[in-house]
């Protein structure tokens, strides 16, 4: 199966006790500095949606965002533009993607202490239900996948996984667990 479309939650530590202006400002600041590898356009506010996408960094080759859905609040990165390889680079590439944004934004929060992303629980998302339907060997073949891209970038073999959704309706989604947490100050 070819993975394509990836997307990258990263999960919120605890209670998001942030104001989003703040945040809105960031990813304004983001375009105008151009600051990821993609090219950054706008940025969108959908805050008064519930359980979705508060707000959104809009990109030609991928979004970011600051989401709610399943009521876990995290980071996602959404990679809209194929992306050469392997399976194992196109999962590390939206994972380190994903991991970038959400240094950048802890460091550029004016309280760094109420935005804190998880180091040790993340979602993949596969954004695309005809390259991979969310049935139970695509579930099983995705999460090999997941599971091989994951002990060559950090070396971690006792994570766990958990299928996010079984409804065939929904994207294909693994929600990760690592034994032990991902150090983003080397993740390039």
């Amino acid at each position: 199966m070819e993975l394509q479309h990836v997307n990258v939650k990263i999960y919120v530590e605890g209670e998001l006790r942030i104001d989003l202006e703040q945040l809105i400002e960031v990813f304004h600041r983001w375009v105008s500095q151009q600051t990821t590898e993609e090219l950054l356009i706008d940025v969108a506010d959908y805050r008064h949606v519930p359980a979705g996408p508060s707000i959104v960094l809009v990109g030609h080759e991928a979004d970011y965002a600051l989401d709610h859905a399943d009521d876990r609040c995290g980071l996602v990165y959404n990679r809209k533009a194929v992306v050469e390889g392997s399976n194992t680079d196109r999962l590390k590439q939206a994972l380190r993607a994903a991991i970038a944004a959400c240094k950048q934004l802890e460091s550029e929060v004016d309280r760094p202490a109420d935005l804190r992303f998880s180091r040790q629980e993340f979602e993949v998302i596969i954004n695309d239900r005809v390259l991979a339907p969310n049935s139970e060997s695509a579930y099983s073949d995705c999460r090999q996948e997941v599971e091989a891209m994951l002990q060559s970038f950090c070396g971690d073999t006792g994570c766990s996984f958990q299928r996010h959704s079984e409804d065939p309706r929904c994207r294909l989604g693994v929600v990760v667990k690592t034994s032990q947490p991902i150090d983003f100050t080397s993740v390039a």
